[in-house]
């Protein structure tokens, strides 16, 4: 039997609508933390905890709008509020969870027309060229497969002389004495399972190479990070606590995988504990800030 126009249209329509829910729920390609609630406190934890150096060089204070690229819970967004309280932020993410979350968290700035937070795709943003005056990175580049794409979707929504500022990982900094063989076979596998799940885990190190792809100009990087040693005991061990807390947020996906195994989790923890009370323990980890203009 021959379909009628009327029923071509339906099936063409629901196929578009598959499209969309398909393209509106898709989720960070790299994103092996996962998004419980334990997972959403987390994020806001971390945020405070690494303001001074996530926040080290950047100045929105010459723009009236920006948009932020993957601003998941908005743990980024009430500093970036905080600290420039004039500033009309639109923040995008793809996961629904964490835009909901992001939406009860900002509800404030949000009621004042100040935030405004939606779900979609940044490869596909919903704004028209030239929209913003600067952009806002951190944290993000590093779960997904093509970087350069994002970078150039953002660019073509910022105005001319618009300025980006980006943080990124440099997993390859992480260092520890003594040296902690089960810590160092969970973080090789944490990082192997990133790249597997198409993420980059040094994305840092490129992000000069990927923003010059994308056309941006005057660019700049540079190395942040944190050396800590009997120096800083009381520091330490607060980072310390904070990056086991990191490094267990993503132990489920990766016992689920079988990339480790729950004996090695509790060795890792056991190592970095050690390493909390140790006088003479060293931690050493840094990541790459990045500044570019359109």
């Amino acid at each position: 039997m021959t379909a009628t126009k009327s029923q071509k249209r339906s099936r063409v329509a629901k196929e578009i609508a598959v499209k969309v829910i398909k393209k509106m729920s898709h989720k960070q390609d790299g994103y092996l933390h996962g998004y419980t609630a334990t997972e959403h406190n987390r994020l806001y934890h971390q945020a405070r905890f690494l303001e001074d150096h996530v926040f080290a060089g950047v100045d929105f204070s010459g723009c009236k709008n920006i948009i932020e690229i993957g601003s998941g819970v908005g743990a980024q967004t009430e500093i970036l509020h905080n600290r420039f309280p004039k500033l009309k932020i639109a923040c995008i993410d793809s996961s629904r969870e964490q835009v909901t979350k992001a939406r009860a968290q900002l509800a404030g700035p949000i009621g004042k027309g100040l935030v405004s937070v939606t779900q979609t795709d940044a490869r596909s943003l919903p704004f028209q060229k030239g929209s913003f005056e600067g952009a806002f990175i951190t944290w993000f580049l590093e779960h997904v497969s093509n970087p350069v794409g994002i970078l150039k979707e953002t660019k073509r929504v910022m105005a001319i002389n618009a300025v980006i500022h980006i943080n990124e990982v440099f997993n390859h900094s992480f260092f520890t004495d003594p040296f902690g063989p089960a810590t160092q076979e969970y973080w090789n596998a944490f990082n192997e399972h990133q790249s597997s799940l198409k993420g980059d885990p040094f994305v840092g190190a490129k992000l000069g190479n990927y923003l010059q792809k994308a056309g941006f100009k005057d660019i700049s990087t540079n190395f942040s990070y944190w050396l800590l040693d009997s120096r800083h005991p009381k520091f330490r061990a607060e980072f310390l606590s904070y990056w086991i807390d990191l490094l267990l947020s993503g132990s489920a996906e990766l016992v689920k995988s079988k990339k480790v195994s729950k004996k090695l989790v509790l060795k890792m923890t056991a190592e970095l504990n050690s390493l909390r009370k140790n006088p003479d323990s060293v931690f050493f980890l840094g990541f790459v800030k990045a500044v570019a203009y359109v």
